[in-house]
């Protein structure tokens, strides 16, 4: 009878005691940072998954983005799912410079980050980043953000600094990703006027009725906020090949990431439940992320899965 894949995973996770790459000779476990995202939480689940399948010992530390980067600096973090570029340059770009870090994939096809509004509010004349100041007190000067710390807030902050599209005036109202979306859906459900941090892939393009601000400046971005959302290995676990050779293929569509933010994130499904699932549905894309990818014992990584499944 053939097994379902996360039960393999299980097996072969509970038969793993060391790893043998020579990247990872001194290291036996393999940090994952993740912020309190729901995309980047389910993607890092799904390669702990994968990984642990194939003999990796894995670890999912939830911490802040800086916290993130740090930890890629002191060798406490070695990969990172969600480097949103370019909102997070100013603390990408030195770290890759120094050599401290390896972007080896754009993990995701389709995102984009900058401020959003209700589809009703948009139809009432607001549809750039320039309508905002004229209409401040409708919006209570007030833009919700997502975190304190977080890139898009620092480019919101920076924007207010400097006045740019005479957003001197205004405040940035940073609580957490759920806290944003539940005022950001209060005021839609009340048919006020509101402005907040939009992102795709995410739950939030399915569910509310929103549309992007144009915004010429590029505040957010290049071709407004289109942006690229990088896999980051910690260099000296760039040198271990055959990682390097799983991480470039771990990539997904929006569709499919909007997905699992919307089962764990809306839903509230168990991470690792959405996961699994993801995986027994999706083989195909599981044997596309392993072409060329060996288990530590040295075996090609698709077609040993397939065989300890007929079992």
């Amino acid at each position: 009878m053939q097994q379902p894949f996360h039960t393999l995973a299980r097996a072969i996770i509970l038969g793993t005691t060391a790893l043998s790459t020579q990247a990872l000779a001194e290291e036996t476990t393999l940090d994952f940072g993740v912020p309190a995202w729901p995309g980047i939480t389910v993607k890092t689940e799904i390669a702990e998954q994968l990984l642990g399948a194939l003999g990796y010992e894995t670890r999912a530390q939830q911490i802040g983005l800086q916290v993130i980067y740090q930890g890629m600096e002191s060798g406490d973090i070695d990969v990172f799912l969600g480097a949103w570029l370019p909102a997070q340059r100013e603390m990408f770009e030195p770290r890759k410079a120094s050599g401290v870090l390896v972007d080896v994939a754009n993990n995701v096809d389709g995102a984009q980050m900058t401020l959003a509004v209700p589809e009703y509010t948009f139809e009432e004349g607001v549809q750039s980043f320039a309508d905002l100041a004229e209409r401040r007190e409708a919006f209570g000067g007030r833009i919700l953000g997502f975190g304190a710390g977080s890139a898009a807030s620092e480019i919101l902050h920076d924007a207010i600094d400097q006045n740019a599209w005479g957003l001197g005036d205004w405040r940035v109202a940073d609580t957490s990703e759920v806290g944003m979306l539940s005022a950001a859906r209060d005021a839609i459900n009340r048919q006020q006027p509101v402005v907040w941090v939009g992102w795709t892939p995410h739950w939030m393009n399915l569910e509310l009725p929103m549309r992007y601000l144009d915004d010429p400046e590029n505040l957010f971005g290049d071709n407004n906020g289109e942006s690229d959302v990088l896999t980051l290995l910690r260099a000296e676990v760039a040198e271990d090949a055959n990682l390097v050779s799983f991480f470039e293929q771990f990539v997904f569509s929006a569709d499919e990431q909007s997905w699992m933010i919307q089962e764990y994130g809306q839903n509230e499904r168990e991470a690792a439940e959405v996961a699994r699932e993801w995986i027994d549905t999706h083989p195909e894309r599981v044997q596309t992320m392993l072409a060329n990818v060996t288990t530590l014992e040295g075996e090609p990584a698709w077609p040993a899965l397939e065989a300890r499944q007929a079992r």
